[in-house]
Order: structure tokens, then sequence, then C-alpha cells
């Protein structure tokens, strides 16, 4: 099977990363310095992401809103000129296909930006409803068109002022326009996903080296897939394939909020209701682990000798410096404060559940 490449794959072979498979890709999951050093930039000045092997697909046509109301969890054609929304992609069954950010680009064209490990699901999915919808909605997959860097943490905004000397803070939180950048124009979504500010900077693939040097040259730190994993975490945010899947619903993962199901013709409406309108037996809940250890993926919860659910996700935080994670527990053990021990390689370890997420910014 050949391994795809992104348009920044030389740069991040010629700064020394160590480059992994990912989702079918060759990807960095570190650079030189290393992760605690990338995860540090971030918080504290500016780091940067290839996160071109993100699927993005683009939607036009005077239905096109509409088309995607029957398969995201919220309403589209509700979103305004510039405007994002982060969404679940629920089968029938309200079972997470994925989750995904939408942007109305302008009023018949939308933007879908999904994980790669989930590309071919997601494009199967929207492709098979789009053929049986009869509507003028057309898809397109612009994934190897476009080059995405995420610019992220708290000089983000400033530096995207300054590399583009245009007022990248007009655009707030969940909006997205355009900037120049070396004499291109670029979306830049104010979105991302590591707990900081920043901007998801979309870009023809051809010029993606460029502005990833001019970031470099502006003292932006690259990072990797590493650091990516472990921000999220600390931000309390969730990865598909780990903390959701087609086996869980966003009530039992805390996505609720991203939820409106009463709307005719939204494909997991009803199940959807039936779910939110019951006794949820699992929630996802947050725990950080005050013994010394560091819980994985798979790791079993206790309470007492009683087991009461599995880690989903787990990692070493060096901005809360303690071992922290999420974990499908038993709904009446999800509470936060609850004193927990994880079995890590036949370690009982203690732990607190704590509500996500474990960081964020004051």
């Amino acid at each position: 099977m050949t391994t795809l490449r992104t348009p920044l794959h030389s740069a991040h072979v010629a700064a020394g990363a160590r480059m992994v498979p990912f989702a079918g890709w060759d990807m960095p999951v570190q650079y030189a310095d290393g992760i605690v050093h990338e995860v540090g930039m971030v918080r504290n000045h500016a780091g940067m992401f290839d996160v071109s092997h993100m699927a993005r697909f683009e939607f036009t046509g005077t239905e096109s809103g509409r088309f995607l109301d029957t398969l995201l969890s919220q309403p589209a054609s509700k979103l305004r000129h510039g405007q994002a929304k982060y969404h679940v992609i629920c089968n029938q069954a309200g079972g997470i296909i994925d989750d995904a950010i939408v942007y109305n680009l302008e009023p018949t064209r939308y933007l879908l930006v999904s994980n790669a490990g989930n590309a071919a699901v997601v494009r199967d999915w929207l492709t098979g409803h789009l053929e049986s919808a009869g509507s003028d909605t057309r898809m397109q997959d612009i994934t190897d068109e476009i080059a995405m860097i995420a610019l992220q943490g708290p000089e983000a905004v400033s530096i995207a002022s300054e590399v583009s000397a245009e007022d990248s803070n007009r655009f707030r939180r969940f909006h997205a326009g355009e900037l120049t950048i070396d004499g291109e124009r670029v979306l830049a979504a104010r979105t991302g996903y590591t707990g900081e500010d920043g901007f998801e900077i979309m870009c023809d693939a051809e010029h993606a080296a460029a502005i990833w040097q001019i970031l470099a040259d502006y003292g932006v730190t690259p990072c990797g897939l590493g650091a990516r994993d472990v921000l999220r975490l600390e931000a309390g945010m969730l990865l598909h394939g780990s903390d959701m899947s087609t086996d869980t619903n966003p009530y039992e993962v805390g996505l609720g909020w991203t939820v409106t199901p009463d709307r005719s013709g939204f494909i997991a409406r009803d199940s959807l209701l039936a779910i939110r309108d019951s006794d949820l037996p699992r929630k996802l809940t947050g725990f950080n682990l005050t013994g010394r250890g560091i819980a994985r993926r798979g790791h079993t919860v206790f309470v007492g000798d009683r087991q009461i659910g599995t880690v989903t996700s787990g990692t070493f935080s060096p901005t809360l410096k303690c071992a922290i994670g999420l974990a499908m527990l038993d709904a009446q053990y999800a509470d936060p404060g609850r004193q927990i021990t994880v079995d890590v390689r036949g370690r009982k370890i203690d732990g607190v559940t704590v509500s996500p997420p474990s960081y964020k910014r004051s």
C-alpha cells in the first residue's frame, strides 16, 4: 500500500523530524527538541502543525446547506457567512462516524473538514446519501489540492497579523476569512485542536512550503503528532477511534452540546432523541493520576475491587506535571472527585476523576 505524503513532507524530513505512518500518511511525530518542548512552546508561545492529512470536502449548490443538515448533528444551513461549527456525523443508530468542522464560505458553498483516519468512510457516507438526495448539491474531495497548517498558541493571532500585515483578530473564534501571506490569499479559520487560540491556515498545496518557512522565520516551532495528542488531551478534546466511535453516542461522550436532534430529515433524529431522554449506563470522564505511572488506552479502572470502566486515552501532561486521561466509566462512578485506581501493567495507580478539560487557559 502506498504511503501518502503531504505537501510539507520534504520540509519535515529536512528539519530532522521523526516520521511515522499515520492513517495512511507519512507524518512527523516529533522534532529534535522533543514532545515536551513542543507542548511548552504551544502553551507559552506558538507552534505549528502540518494537518494537511485531514480530509477536506467542498459542497456547492443552492441546496448544499440543507443537504448537510440531514447528516450533521447541527444544522449547517443556519451558519452565517464565515461561521464554523463543530459537529459529529452520526449513523442512523446515533453512533459517531466522525467528528468534523463545517464552514460556511459562501451562501451556497460549505467546507467540511474531518479526520484523516476516517476520510474514506466519511467520503463514502456523504457520497452515498448525496446520490439518493435528489438535490443540486455537488461534493468535491479537495484534500490533495489544499494544504492545511495549524498555527496555535497565545502568540498565534499576533503572528498571523504580522505575516499577513492584516488584522487577523477581526476573525472571532470559530469564524474564517481570507488573509494574504507571501502574496497568496489563504483561508484562515480561527479553530484548532490544542486548547489554545490560533488559526488553521488553508492554502494551495504548492504554496504550503513557503508559508511554513515564513512561520518558522517568525519563530514558530514545528510540532508533530505526539505534541498534538498531548495538547488535545490536556484540553479535553476527544480522538475518534479512541474516545468515541460508531459504538458510542454523543451524549455518553459529553458531546450532547453538539447535537440538535429534533429536526425533520435529520438521519439520526429518532435514535438520538431516544438516547437523550434515557438514563445513560456509561459516561466518558476525565481523570488525573495522583500516583506514579501513566495510564494508556485499554487499561482498566477500579473503585476498590470493582471494575468500573476502561481508559480510552492517557498520557503524561507536561503542563500539569501529572498523568491524565479519559475513561469510559459506569455512569454512577463518573462524577468528578471520585477516588479511583487504574491497573497499569499489573500495578494499581491511585487517581481521581475530573471534569474535562484538565487544562484550560485562564
